[in-house]
């Protein structure tokens, strides 16, 4: 795949993840669309691309303003007459029990992790079915496989997601409109600074698994072929997680047995 001059519209680009894909498909030649709810962050993102920048755009969305989609797509389509790949990158994590959990909390996990990507592929597909062309990128996560303490409403979200985008992947053969989810694994980024508490509020501490992981632009230059061969399914973990993956498929009970004395904070 070369993305010379393809458009790629980005959510959650103003930091981790996203930023790290920002670069990686800003060297590869293409237009960029970048989307987080934080307008200066992303002109901080931008500025440090290059000198020539003239390919970026920039968008401010929230993932918890479904009603804005239908407008926000439009000014997408807008900037560069298409948009060739969707990555649905925007998320947030959770470090609490389900006991200390407010119902207002998992809502919010439910309404940016899967509706917000939801409601934005519904948007833009109606243009790459029309085209015959299109791939949509879900960034979901290990705990979309696997549920551990404190990540219930997380791996909620995550597990919908997973399960929605295989769906989706079905309907698209058809059209020519490839459908990847990724699943990371623990990554040196903000999302355990950013998690949120029972209440609702910042957890705002490092975990030790993040601050000893390979960091987002490792990870997005591991995933790059994968993504450029459009696989359906990528992972790229740890030995931990991989090997936590394995016991799953074969073991369930063995894993729960295992995760029940771990730290995962």
């Amino acid at each position: 795949m070369n993305y010379q001059g393809k458009t790629i519209w980005i959510t959650g680009a103003s930091s981790g993840i996203g930023e790290a894909f920002t670069r990686a498909f800003y060297k590869e030649g293409a237009n960029l669309i970048l989307s987080s709810r934080r307008q200066e962050v992303l002109e901080e993102v931008r500025n440090s691309l290059g000198e020539d920048t003239s390919n970026v755009k920039i968008i401010a969305l929230d993932l918890m303003d479904g009603d804005s989609f239908p407008e926000k797509t439009k000014e997408a389509l807008a900037a560069f007459g298409q948009i060739d790949v969707l990555i649905n990158n925007g998320g947030v994590s959770q470090r609490s029990t389900v006991m200390e959990s407010e119902m207002s909390t998992f809502r919010r996990l439910m309404e940016i992790n899967y509706f917000g990507a939801v409601g934005l592929t519904k948007e833009v597909l109606p243009h790459m079915v029309d085209r015959k062309s299109g791939h949509i990128i879900v960034t979901s996560s290990v705990a979309g496989k696997i549920g551990t303490k404190f990540r219930s409403g997380y791996a909620g979200s995550k597990h919908a997601v997973q399960g929605f985008f295989n769906s989706l992947r079905q309907e698209m053969y058809e059209h020519n409109v490839a459908v990847t989810l990724l699943c990371p694994g623990f990554i040196k980024t903000d999302i355990s600074k950013n998690a949120l508490t029972g209440d609702g509020s910042k957890f705002d501490k490092m975990g030790d698994a993040h601050s000893n992981a390979m960091t987002a632009d490792e990870m997005v230059a591991k995933v790059m072929p994968k993504i450029k061969a459009q696989k359906e399914e990528i992972y790229v973990t740890g030995f931990k997680e991989k090997l936590a993956l394995w016991v799953q498929r074969f073991s369930p009970t063995l894993l729960n047995k295992i995760l029940k004395n771990q730290k995962v904070t």
